[in-house]
């Protein structure tokens, strides 16, 4: 069930970042809420159900992006590898420390992105995306300070399911 609402939530997310980004007139960069799915999915969800979910995600978002199929799908599942790495060994617990972890993800997300981009395109046009970097950055930071209650609800109305499950 967790898989269901995590795709409905990208779908509802992206959608909502395509409005907002068209809104505002930002040609250069923009609001990366799959990064802030993915990064909760690597403080929160197992190996297994995480995997398979940023690899969904980042399946939408090359769907809605144009870009190169399999390239976002590819980033979501390694920055959620990454991201578990770095839980591992760094304690994310809180608002401030979730909105540092989504946008340093977001920060190899971009970059990476950037890369393969230009190792696959005749222009370079890749490049161009760079400089965009800091500001879609502070867009994701904002937007996972605002995501992270609300992704914290529904983790907690999702446990709360599964254990009454449980119970019966």
């Amino acid at each position: 069930m967790k898989f269901l609402v995590t795709i409905a939530l990208a779908l509802l997310l992206l959608t909502l970042e395509s409005v907002v980004v068209q809104q505002l007139g930002l040609a250069i960069s923009r609001i990366d809420v799959t990064v802030v799915l993915v990064a909760f999915l690597a403080v929160r969800a197992n190996t297994l159900e995480g995997s398979i979910s940023a690899f969904s995600v980042g399946y939408l978002l090359d769907l809605m992006s144009g870009q190169p199929t399999g390239l976002f799908t590819f980033l979501a599942v390694f920055t959620f590898l990454v991201g578990k790495l770095v839980v591992s060994l760094v304690e994310v617990r809180g608002r401030a420390a979730f909105v540092l972890f989504a946008m340093g993800a977001d920060v190899g997300h971009g970059v990476l992105a950037s890369f393969f981009t230009w190792l696959t395109t005749k222009e370079g046009s890749a490049t161009a995306l760079l400089p965009g970097l800091p500001l879609q950055v502070t867009l994701t930071g904002v937007a996972a300070a605002f995501l992270y209650p609300l992704l914290r609800r529904f983790e907690a109305s999702q446990d709360r399911s599964s254990s009454a499950g449980l119970l019966r």
